[in-house]
This record gives C-alpha cells, sequence and structure tokens, in this order.
C-alpha cells in the first residue's frame, strides 16, 4: 500500500473561477494569515517509507509534526524576515507563512520508529515498516 496524499495547497486552479475567488479569498478577505504548500518527495523502499518536504528558510522549532492513528500532518510557518522589510525589493517569488500537509499512513508503518531531521533546507520524515506486517503470505489454489 503507498502513502495517499491528503490534502494539496498547490496554487494551481483548475479554472479562472477557482483562480479570481481564491485570490480574493486568501489576499483581502479577513486579514488572514498567508499560506503556502512546499513541495514534497516521497520514496519507498522494502524496509521505509521517506517523506521529504522541501522549506527552506524554516527553523528546526517552527515545525510540528504530528502522528494520529493513519494521518500524519505536518505543519509550520516560514516568517519573513524583519530585515527584508528595510529593503525595495523588486520581485519576491518566495513563499512565505503557514503550512501545513497532510498524508494518510498504510498499516505496515511502525509509528513507534518514526524520525525526522532538517538539513539544508530539506525535512525528511523516514516511516520504517513493521516488518511483522510486512511478511506476506502466498496462497496456493486448490
Amino acid at each position: 500500500m503507498a502513502l495517499i496524499k491528503y490534502n494539496n495547497n498547490d496554487y494551481r486552479p483548475t479554472s479562472f473561477r477557482n483562480f479570481v475567488d481564491r485570490f480574493f479569498n486568501d489576499e483581502f478577505v479577513g486579514g488572514s494569515v498567508p499560506s503556502f504548500s512546499p513541495k514534497v518527495d516521497i520514496a519507498e523502499s522494502d524496509k521505509e517509507y521517506e517523506i521529504q518536504l522541501h522549506v527552506p528558510g524554516v527553523k528546526k522549532t517552527d515545525f510540528n509534526i504530528n502522528l494520529n492513528d493513519d494521518q500524519l500532518t505536518i505543519s509550520g510557518e516560514r516568517k519573513f524576515d524583519d530585515e527584508k522589510k528595510e529593503k525595495n525589493f523588486h520581485s519576491v517569488e518566495s513563499y512565505f507563512g503557514s503550512f501545513s500537509r497532510t498524508f494518510y499512513l498504510p498499516e505496515i508503518v511502525n509509528r513507534e520508529k518514526a524520525d525526522a531531521k532538517y538539513e539544508n533546507g530539506i525535512l525528511v520524515v523516514t516511516l520504517p515498516k513493521d516488518e511483522k506486517r510486512v511478511a506476506k503470505k502466498q496462497i496456493a489454489v486448490k
């Protein structure tokens, strides 16, 4: 069984109407906190799943990683540096604000041995497979 992405916050509207709706709802209504969706790479080996979240500029302390039943939620915030406010930017292509990504986990994940590391702007969450549950049984047809 593979990991299934629960929510996708990519700003890729499916229609012009969605684009306009999201633009006005996210940017102006209620002064909401800006958000973005970091890019994620998911890999699987015989022994584990590995989720790589690309979030340069985020401090380790700004991550929240929660494992509840069959869901893994990674959230946090990339803050706009106060020093940059003194500068006159002509272009800002970086994303800032809060983010949250949730993934459904297969039953074979050993939740007790889950681990996370953050290095060079990439958060790596390792989810080992439970060897007892991985064992496959072949049934002969009689």
